[in-house]
């Protein structure tokens, strides 16, 4: 197998693990442990910059990620996909990208962030809001 080239996961398999064996085994849980494990992948898999961001949620099968818009002290991210029935709006819980994105800002931008998700389901997609303090700073 080619180094570069990548397996790809069917969607079911995928969504059984996403949105029902983690619902069920994290319980009401689920929020806090999947931001807590968004910041670790984030760790696992540092970007550069918060441009890479919509590159990585493509490989990682999160849909797609696209900058809204960018103010003095928060940013706001759309997630959306193709296929209106992979993010599973309804039922998945989003805190594991929302957890992401908050650890590479504070990474890439060396303050305290945290990040807010917004479902939108009527029109499927997804509003994550960075933001960040610029009176904490990490290091």
């Amino acid at each position: 197998m080619e180094p570069h080239k990548m397996k790809t996961i069917p969607t079911f398999g995928y969504e059984i693990v996403r949105d029902h064996l983690l619902s069920s085994i994290l319980g009401k849980h689920e929020a806090d442990v999947l931001y807590w494990g968004g910041k670790e992948v984030a760790r696992q898999f540092p970007l550069f910059s918060m441009e890479e961001a919509s590159s990585f949620f493509m490989e990682a099968g999160w849909g797609q990620l696209t900058l809204e818009k960018e103010l003095k002290d928060e940013i706001h991210y759309i997630l959306t996909t193709e296929d209106p029935d992979t993010l599973n709006i309804e039922q998945r819980c989003f805190r594991l990208e929302a957890g992401f994105l908050a650890e590479q800002k504070q990474k890439t931008f060396g303050y305290l962030t945290e990040c807010y998700e917004e479902k939108n389901v009527k029109h499927n997609y997804v509003k994550f809001t960075l933001k960040w303090d610029l009176k904490e700073p990490t290091s």
